[in-house]
């Protein structure tokens, strides 16, 4: 072959192995992108920090659906409010702007009133109770409930912690009364205001990403809260009281917009509820190991840690709830199937 054709032929080839390679490229790109598409977006708002159990169970649960469905689903977690803030996650994702959000009873309790029974102060004994409650018959009813009435899937309950009160200021609390005067932070919904005023303080909404700044300030002189979020959420550097009133056994609902959880597959769903087992039984040990070591991690920055008389506390609360406008809408039976649940 002369110097002549020998160049002609190598730059046709050249020039096939060009337009070959370039169509590959897009190929490959094309696949990419369409394999992007075909991702399902699952977009997760929470008021939490990156550091607290429960948003580390939301990275669990990401990575075990990841490794069971690999490009599946884009999971996007959105920490300290700032996809949405705390109460306003239920409209959300009932608009289709949000995929998932850890709700509570209290959420439920503000749009379904007969599951304000839920809400009640010193009512669960334990996260083992928790757990006969929401895995049982009563919680089938809940999901089914909220299914119905809300458009949303609440898929498993998962545990938040004790709640115990948090104060700005040192101060004697050992009954109710001793609480006057105390603007204690609640969430807004009005079951959390009234198990607020309940304790003997004086309930004061405001959303958890500003609880911080109005404890350094003094906008309010407590919060009321778990144990490991409080630690996660650095509130001992703005408190120098905890006050062990352990008034409620706390959960949140791992929930889905139900449009969402309806246009899955069978083995999409399968993947999920998977996904959160692995992310409640995380998120469950977590919180209990943190509460063990509360009281000295607490006492070690600063804070004085007291047993007030706790049965002078459940009296009241329980006293308080019994006799309100949410026990009214109570379904009749439904208090003694809680207390019996897991008995």
């Amino acid at each position: 072959m002369d110097s002549f054709v020998k160049s002609t032929f190598n730059q046709k080839l050249g020039r096939r192995s060009f337009v070959a390679g370039t169509a590959a490229l897009l190929s490959t790109g094309m696949m990419t992108g369409q394999a992007a598409a075909a991702a399902k977006v699952i977009r997760i708002s929470t008021p939490g920090t990156d550091t607290e159990w429960q948003s580390k169970a939301l990275v669990a649960f990401k990575e075990a659906l990841e490794k069971a469905m690999p490009g599946a689903f884009d999971v996007q977690i959105h920490y300290n409010g700032t996809l949405f803030a705390q109460g306003t996650e239920i409209e959300a994702m009932q608009r289709g702007n949000l995929e998932v959000a850890l709700t509570s009873p209290a959420d439920i309790a503000e749009l379904i009133p007969e599951y304000s029974i839920l809400t009640t102060g010193y009512l669960i004994r334990d996260p083992a109770h928790l757990d006969a409650i929401y895995d049982g018959d009563i919680g089938k009813e809940l999901k089914d409930k909220v299914a119905v009435n809300l458009g949303l899937q609440i898929l498993r309950s998962q545990y938040l912690g004790t709640r115990h009160v948090i104060l700005r200021a040192p101060r004697t609390v050992n009954v109710p009364a001793d609480m006057a005067g105390v603007k204690l932070r609640m969430p807004g919904s009005k079951a959390w205001q009234f198990l607020g005023n309940a304790l003997g303080a004086n309930a004061t909404p405001l959303a958890f990403e500003e609880v911080y700044l109005a404890m350094q300030t003094g906008t309010i002189d407590g919060l009321e809260n778990p144990l490991p979020d409080a630690i996660s959420a650095k509130f001992y550097e703005v408190s120098k009281q905890v006050v062990l009133t352990g008034h409620q056994v706390a959960n949140v609902f791992f929930t889905m917009a139900k449009p969402f959880w309806d246009s899955l597959s069978d083995a999409e769903r399968t993947a999920i509820l998977a996904a959160e087992d692995a992310a409640k039984k995380l998120n469950d040990d977590g919180v209990l190991a943190t509460e063990a070591d509360g009281k000295a991690f607490f006492e070690a920055h600063g804070n004085t840690v007291t047993s007030p008389d706790v049965a002078a506390f459940r009296t009241q609360v329980l006293d308080k709830f019994l006799n309100s406008e949410f026990a009214k809408s109570w379904p009749p039976g439904l208090l003694d199937r809680i207390n019996a649940a897991g008995a």
